[in-house]
């Protein structure tokens, strides 16, 4: 073990001093190494020390070095709907209608596997970008649209409260 622990000592004192290094090898086949030559010695050709970087980090990961699933799923986590809105205006106010149009306008298009669910009232009419309010009945109207990913994750959302005037044959004042 102490020729061993020697012999270490050794090759990291050469190692960092860059100095030769002199091996004999005893009749017993016991190798003696010095930093001086000895008699009997040879030189030894020691190898540089092998070392290892890690690879740089780039900010952003460049298309070609990511595997195409998880530029995927990074596309998908950054996703986000730049526009997300209803028509009728809020505070939209419509006189004797037989139907209110209600639109879902949406930038980008909606994606194949994003879910819309559009409400009217509290009522859920369905997974449309479009209905039409029928009958339109007095009073005030609140459409929601809420936009959500596969995975439930809300992408966006949007509310428009509208009126609706029926005037009242009752009404005072109304001509003959």
């Amino acid at each position: 073990m102490k020729p061993l622990m020697l012999l270490l000592g050794m090759l990291c004192v050469v190692s960092t001093a860059l100095a030769t290094t002199y091996v004999r090898v005893e009749k017993d086949g016991t190798k003696t190494y010095s930093d001086r030559p000895i008699p009997g010695g040879q030189p030894v050709e020691l190898e540089p020390a092998q070392t290892y970087s890690t690879p740089k980090q780039s900010a952003s990961p460049s298309s070609s070095n990511v595997p195409a699933e998880q530029r995927l799923l990074q596309q998908m986590d950054d996703f986000q709907y730049t526009s997300c809105s209803l028509s009728p205006e809020n505070d939209a106010t419509f006189t004797n209608p037989e139907g209110v149009p209600i639109n879902v306008q949406l930038q980008p298009s909606l994606r194949a596997r994003d879910v819309i669910t559009l409400s009217v009232d509290g009522q859920v009419i369905g997974n449309s970008t479009s209905h039409v309010l029928q009958p339109a009945h007095r009073g005030s109207h609140t459409a929601q649209v809420s936009v959500k990913d596969s995975y439930g994750r809300e992408l966006c959302s949007a509310s428009t409260t509208f009126h609706v005037f029926r005037p009242s044959l009752n009404l005072p004042g109304r001509r003959q």
